[in-house]
């Protein structure tokens, strides 16, 4: 992790200080980041009104070494260095023979070209039985990872991007939006730009984000136990109702209950043994407390007999929706909830 994290810091660096390497990797679920640094490293490189000339953009399915050594050995116009973009490139798929070509084209980069592979839709996974390859790309190419940022970066983020709005927002409100959808910077974007403007007053409000923004799937399944707990049933069938409407398949909402209840068991454990919210973060890798105060006040309102029958009976409804053919999938689900509700009861 330290690794990734200097990797990220050199190259911000560098894109200061105009000292960028000849060949990066930019990977990584962040992709805001990504676009950004990218488009800044391009133009520090080539300029503004030099991209024609300069910043060549390949992609990466049915990409021959030969073509690609054809864009990076191209003289820059007009401009001191030219980069290269290649889009999905399965560096670690190709046959033989375009792997030493690669190789010899990475061993002999020209200083004025940037080649900058970057990963979209393919996953960036060294394969280390590649020793040759694999050497080559440590010793040539420098790998960046942008992962979500920190909370106290990304809380800062998003109090700069309402400011920008003209509003302005706590950090236990941000917290909140985190929350509700995702600590992904291109998904928080938009959702601000909707919770800035139906916002009434200067400060945003929980209320106001309730409102209008669309919370992920985590946050709704999380919605859904937490009213199970305080016996709300309705609201319980409500947001499965709409989760089932929305057609998020069965499994996977079965798969995403089943872990919002081992957190909520998880929860309840540590009431029962005197743990606090430190602990719960420990155990779930939280990077804040936010969640583990909201799981251990639902936790609170259950029994520990009840939230270790509700995992077990999870994983016996998952057992049977995998293992038995013509399974009613949503049947299922509905008759769960009913069950979760009857034993709450109790």
């Amino acid at each position: 992790m330290a690794d990734k994290q200097q990797a990220y810091q050199q190259l911000k660096r560098d894109i200061a200080a105009g000292t960028l390497g000849t060949a990066y990797v930019f990977y990584g679920e962040e992709t805001y980041l990504r676009e950004y640094y990218l488009s800044q490293a391009v133009k520090k490189l080539v300029g503004e009104g030099f991209e024609a000339f300069n910043y060549h953009r390949l992609e990466g399915k049915d990409l021959t070494v030969q073509t690609l050594a054809e864009q990076v050995e191209a003289m820059p116009m007009m401009a001191a260095r030219t980069v290269v973009q290649v889009t999905d490139y399965d560096i670690f798929k190709q046959g033989e023979e375009q792997r030493k070509a690669f190789i010899a084209l990475l061993e002999d980069l020209p200083d004025y070209c940037c080649l900058i592979f970057v990963y979209d839709q393919l996953e960036y996974k060294p394969n280390k039985t590649m020793k040759t390859l694999c050497k080559a790309m440590d010793a040539h190419v420098r790998a960046v990872k942008f992962e979500t940022q920190s909370r106290g970066d990304l809380l800062n983020w998003i109090g700069r991007r309402f400011r920008a709005e003209g509003k302005t927002i706590d950090a236990q409100t941000a917290e909140h939006l985190i929350f509700t959808c995702g600590s992904l910077m291109n998904t928080l974007i938009p959702e601000i730009g909707k919770v800035a403007a139906y916002a009434r007053g200067k400060e945003i409000t929980k209320k106001d984000i309730d409102a209008v923004a669309a919370p992920i799937l985590e946050a709704q399944v999380f919605d859904m136990t937490a009213a199970i707990s305080r016996r709300d049933f309705n609201r319980a069938a409500e947001i499965l109702g709409t989760l089932l409407k929305l057609q998020e398949e069965p499994i996977m909402l079965l798969a995403v209950m089943g872990r919002e209840l081992r957190k909520l068991y998880t929860a309840r454990l540590a009431i029962d043994n005197g743990l606090d919210k430190f602990w719960l973060m420990e155990q779930w890798n939280m990077r804040s407390d936010y969640p583990a105060r909201l799981l251990l006040e639902a936790a609170g309102k259950v029994s520990t007999q009840w939230a270790a029958w509700a995992v077990e009976r999870c994983q016996e409804i998952d057992l049977r929706m995998k293992s038995v053919s013509g399974v009613d999938s949503q049947a299922e689900l509905k008759l769960f909830l009913m069950e979760l509700a009857q034993e709450a009861r109790r």
